[in-house]
């Protein structure tokens, strides 16, 4: 891939990453957590699975592959926002995100031992300045409490999710993978909102924005740019890349919700770009 495409579309994926935490806790206001992000999913996933039939794209003709697509769905929408919204009730927000983009580190650990992938010294070195990073970036707060194994639930899943698509994606249409395991996913999120917690929904237009924004350009937008760009590269190459998410949360956050920037997020941003660059500059992965 064109080196400038890809970083526009790294930057484009991890900035709606970033800003769906901070648009979610406007919406927040109006919507309980399960039914938001169930609501979000099966409307994006909705409205994409119209849009691929209407494509005539190739759809699974098989039962195995509709499994696949449930299964990756089950793990990047269901389990990764449910475990981000369950964690909330119990951590900050913060502490979430920072355990969430611990997954590129779970990337490279669960590919090694599932992928037979191999990383250098360099790379590991650079998943670990990126999460320290994130962490300073965040505030420097981190508190074991049930929170923070839903939080570490979330990366594993994604991580998780990640390798499913790496090693499955190829065999599908990015909009088909795409549109089915946010449907599926959202539809999942739905049975777990009206049966782990008080659903509750206003409707008025700043809900309604913020319910169109997380389904059209936070998931429809996102996740298409995040497959395609992890059919293209390294996993856990590209996954470094998920430490720009919370840098960019926080710069939402202040544009949004006028939340105050302190000094420790420019020391955690640098630190982020470092972990980054050692990563991607030691070259890249070769399978035993």
């Amino acid at each position: 891939m064109n080196r400038s495409l890809f970083v526009f579309l790294v930057l484009l994926a991890t900035s709606l990453m970033g800003s769906s935490f901070a648009v979610g806790k406007v919406g927040l206001s109006y919507v309980s957590p399960l039914l938001l992000v169930g609501i979000r999913f099966v409307l994006a996933g909705g409205i994409l699975a119209l849009a691929v039939q209407l494509q005539s794209r190739r759809l699974p003709d098989n039962l195995r592959d509709w499994s696949k697509l449930l299964l990756i769905g089950a793990c990047q929408t269901t389990a990764v926002m449910g475990c981000i919204f369950l964690s909330m009730r119990t951590i900050p927000a913060g502490e979430t995100s920072i355990l969430t983009f611990m997954n590129p580190l779970f990337v490279v650990v669960l590919g090694v031992l599932f992928m037979r992938l191999e990383y250098r010294f360099y790379q590991w070195l650079g998943v670990a300045v990126g999460f320290a990073g994130v962490f300073i970036t965040l505030g420097f707060h981190l508190q074991l409490s049930t929170g923070t194994i839903l939080g570490l639930g979330s990366a594993v899943a994604w991580a998780i999710a990640t390798l499913l698509v790496k090693k499955w994606g190829s065999g599908f249409d990015n909009w088909v993978l795409t549109a089915y395991q946010m449907l599926f996913g959202g539809v999942l999120l739905l049975l777990l909102a009206f049966s782990a917690e008080t659903p509750r929904l206003v409707l008025n237009w700043t809900s309604l924005g913020v319910i169109l924004y997380l389904a059209i350009l936070g998931s429809i937008v996102q996740f298409a740019t995040w497959y395609h760009l992890l059919r293209k590269g390294d996993p856990g190459r590209t996954s470094a890349f998920l430490f720009l998410a919370p840098f960019f949360g926080v710069l939402s956050g202040w544009l949004i919700l006028r939340e105050s920037i302190h000094w420790y997020a420019y020391v955690g941003g640098l630190l982020i770009f470092v972990g980054i660059f050692l990563v991607n500059w030691t070259g890249g992965r070769n399978k035993k």
